[in-house]
């Protein structure tokens, strides 16, 4: 198990690397990807199937323990990337189906890829998971809402079937992860080492049908949709953190939550727009699952580097705060 825990890291580093050569692949040879369209819902339930096998209650303790981290994350997620979406939509008058599949990108909640990226950023992990879990859990509900209320003006928006569908290939397949860890913890146990191997390969399977699809679009695109999904992630992470200072939260909690709110569920992304929008509104959402990867790393290593000196001045802060008031209450009590 060891050996697949040391392949699993390296497959988990070097992600962004596989979408890119996957990429490429499929864009020269579509016939062999094209073929597992149909079964990316199923993928995608797979994923977040596998979700649910490593989560445990112990992951949403910090909603007691830090609750305002938590619910400033939660709604700088759901408040952030779909009204920021929806701005550069209308500043780059965007065709109706880029800018449904930006808004829609933006709707989606935090993907597991954060979690990784704020360990590498030293940020606060168990917000990042709390915040994954819940956002991924609460994206029934506001994802459908919000892409709703913001893209209605472009396409008719099939909201109940959109959060049906969220129902069946993310809520119920974490559930059902979540009963089984409850009632098969040791069986689980031993194959929870595999599951990001299994995560990675469907992620792969469905960008690479994706872009099998649709080449062409991508090529005649790509300019103008790499510019909106750079500019969407970068105003994720700088208004992700900001929120977060805003808040006084500190720099380890407003690490995990600018890299939550900028990186986004792409693969949740590109099988909703796939489905209910057609594959030129998946085009954003397919293009966001490369940079994101590629994004996320360089952000954490800038972090990571000023950990040190940040968090260890927070830290003289906090304790000269409470020596100050250690001091006048001896002096009180004198």
């Amino acid at each position: 198990m060891n050996t697949l825990a040391r392949f699993n890291a390296f497959i988990t580093k070097t992600f962004a690397l596989w979408i890119i050569l996957g990429s490429v692949v499929a864009y020269y040879f579509p016939t062999y990807f094209t073929g597992s369209i149909p079964y990316v819902p199923y993928l995608l339930g797979v994923i977040m199937f596998g979700m649910g096998c490593t989560l445990s209650f112990k992951d949403f303790k910090i909603i007691f323990t830090q609750p305002k981290a938590v619910i400033v994350g939660i709604v700088a997620q759901f408040l952030i990337m779909p009204l920021a979406a929806y701005a550069i939509a209308l500043a780059f008058n965007l065709p109706k189906e880029l800018a449904a599949g930006l808004i829609l990108l933006g709707a989606c909640p935090g993907g597991t890829a954060s979690n990784v990226v704020t360990y590498l950023a030293r940020g606060n992990v168990a917000l990042s998971v709390c915040m994954t879990s819940a956002c991924t859990l609460l994206a029934p509900v506001l994802t459908p809402l919000s892409f709703y209320l913001l893209a209605s003006q472009w396409l008719d928006i099939p909201a109940w079937p959109m959060f049906l569908s969220v129902v069946k290939i993310v809520l119920a397949p974490i559930v059902l992860g979540l009963i089984l860890k409850l009632f098969f913890r040791k069986q689980v146990a031993m194959t929870t080492q595999a599951l990001p191997l299994v995560s990675i390969v469907c992620i792969l399977t469905i960008l690479t049908a994706i872009i099998g699809a649709n080449g062409q679009k991508l090529v005649s695109s790509g300019f103008l949709v790499f510019g909106i999904v750079f500019l969407h992630n970068a105003v994720g992470y700088f208004l992700g953190y900001l929120g977060a200072k805003i808040c006084r939260l500190s720099f380890h909690d407003s690490k995990a939550i600018a890299i939550e709110v900028g990186m986004q569920n792409s693969a949740l992304g590109v099988t909703l727009a796939n489905t209910y929008l057609g594959p030129a509104a998946a085009i954003p959402s397919v293009f966001a699952a490369i940079w994101h990867n590629v994004s996320g790393p360089i952000l954490a290593s800038v972090f990571a580097q000023f950990k040190d000196s940040v968090a260890e001045k927070e830290a003289a802060e906090v304790r000269a705060a409470i020596t100050g008031e250690e001091q006048v209450k001896v002096v009180d009590n004198q």
